[in-house]
């Protein structure tokens, strides 16, 4: 069997984007976990337990150092009734943070003694 420069730039090029893809999905997987336990953190209910990629960008970070930037969309709830767009911002691979836009407060029930 021979290889010719063709073969390996084609072997070359799947791996490659498979690599990137397994990165990709990563990141989105460590978003997701990140969100999850943000909305926990903050009494709201996460929905439909996803998150999804809006927008991918290039941002310099606090660094001066170009990178890539990820945006995640996902909703929320606090009454159960009304859903709102939330969104977690992902740069280099680290979640910068997680925006949740004004939303409607409910105060957890009070517990009689």
């Amino acid at each position: 069997m021979n290889l010719d420069l063709s073969d390996i730039l084609m072997v070359t090029t799947l791996v490659i984007i498979a690599a990137l893809f397994w990165r990709a999905h990563g990141i989105r997987e460590r978003a997701l976990v990140y969100t999850r336990k943000y909305c926990e953190r903050e009494q709201v209910e996460f929905l439909d337990e996803t998150v999804g990629l809006v927008k991918l960008t290039l941002q310099r970070d606090g660094n001066d150092k170009l990178r890539v930037t990820r945006i995640y969309r996902f909703e929320f709830t606090v009454t159960g009734g009304e859903r709102y767009q939330g969104h977690t911002i992902v740069m280099g691979g680290i979640v910068q943070r997680v925006d949740l836009p004004p939303h409607r407060y409910t105060p957890p029930p009070e517990r009689l003694h």
